[in-house]
């Protein structure tokens, strides 16, 4: 992934002249478009979670593995193209948006697993140094705005895409013992349990790529100009996510084993983004804070393992992730063409 930011660069320039050419040199409506560059920076505070779901035991979870972002920093661009004034006719708009975040640690990892045949207490127990490795978010919408009074609704169509790697280290782990009587059962954590430390290892890494198409709708005013406000939401079922899951210290039954990967293909958890927008304009510059909220339910799909190198094979039961973000960001953008119809 290391030309991902170049490329995505290429994509918005190349997008954004023939957008331009279409918008400037067909349109027929005698409106006055604007296509502006911006930069913007930020931070998300949140989770990820990584999930097994069970086939024939008595607890909806067989694993869960929760990903700290406490917070993630990031930068990135941002192309707009859109009527200069909403209110005074209605056309298309575009927006192309490209962060990068910057890798260090965000907060805490932790594994839990409950893998007794009999009862759900939980059977295993990790805590480790989380460290965001790699942060991308990728989102191009396209739809039309509508003036409605001193208002203006704007429609549109979002593609997201997202990838988060995460890195867990040091740290410790308690595990309970297995029953010599029963292989399928466990005492209890807190009975003598095989307890683990992990300083100075890297004990996992965990990669999430998302990908979403949503539908979705804007709210603003210009009215109080320069002043401009707008409150918008999103949502859809089409979610899939791809993730890999690399133990590279498992513990199994109380001992190390070998390096294991894990492949998961899941879809279908409900997409969820409400936010909010405050811009200040000032000439050809506009100043904007963006408050949001990105939630995605827990999807479900075929889980694959990698065990000793003998290649994938497909896991008992189905993998699951999911994902609750905060995201807040500043904006700066700049016109570099407006009104190019007057």
């Amino acid at each position: 992934m290391k030309n991902i930011y170049s490329f995505l660069i290429l994509v918005i320039i190349l997008f954004s002249f023939f957008t331009i050419n279409s918008a400037f040199c067909n349109d027929q409506t005698g409106g006055d478009y604007q296509f502006s560059i911006g930069t913007q920076f930020g931070f998300v505070s949140g989770e990820a979670l990584e999930l097994i779901y069970p086939t024939n035991t008595h607890v909806d979870l067989l694993s869960e593995l929760t990903w700290e972002m406490k917070p993630v920093l990031y930068y990135g661009i941002q192309v707009d193209i859109s009527r200069s004034n909403f209110i005074s006719a209605s056309g298309f708009f575009t927006s192309l948006s490209f962060r990068m975040g910057i890798p260090g640690v965000s907060g805490i990892h932790e594994n839990r697993d409950w893998q007794s045949d009999v009862n759900n207490e939980l059977t295993d127990f990790s805590s480790h140094t989380n460290k965001t490795k790699e942060f991308y978010l990728f989102d191009a919408a396209f739809g039309f705005s509508i003036p409605a009074g001193v208002f203006y609704i704007k429609p549109f169509i979002n593609f997201s895409w997202m990838r988060f790697s995460y890195s867990g280290n040091d740290g410790n782990g308690t595990y309970a013992r297995r029953k010599s009587t029963n292989p399928d059962t466990y005492h209890s954590i807190d009975d003598n349990p095989i307890k683990i430390s992990y300083s100075g290892q890297e004990v996992i890494r965990y990669q999430q790529d998302w990908y979403l198409i949503s539908a979705g709708f804007t709210i603003g005013t210009q009215v109080l100009f320069p002043l401009a406000l707008d409150l918008s939401f999103q949502i859809s079922p089409l979610t899939y996510c791809v993730s890999r899951d690399d133990h590279l210290s498992v513990i199994i039954f109380g001992n190390k084993s070998p390096h294991r990967v894990y492949k998961d293909y899941t879809s279908l958890g409900l997409f969820l983004e409400p936010a909010g927008k405050i811009s200040i304009t000032a000439g050809r510059f506009d100043f904007s804070i963006i408050g949001a909220y990105r939630y995605i339910g827990r999807t479900k799909g075929p889980a694959y393992s990698d065990f000793g190198n003998r290649g994938l094979f497909i896991q008992n039961g189905e993998a699951g992730a999911a994902l609750s973000i905060f995201d807040v960001r500043f904006l700066v953008d700049f016109k570099i063409w407006q009104n190019l119809k007057n």
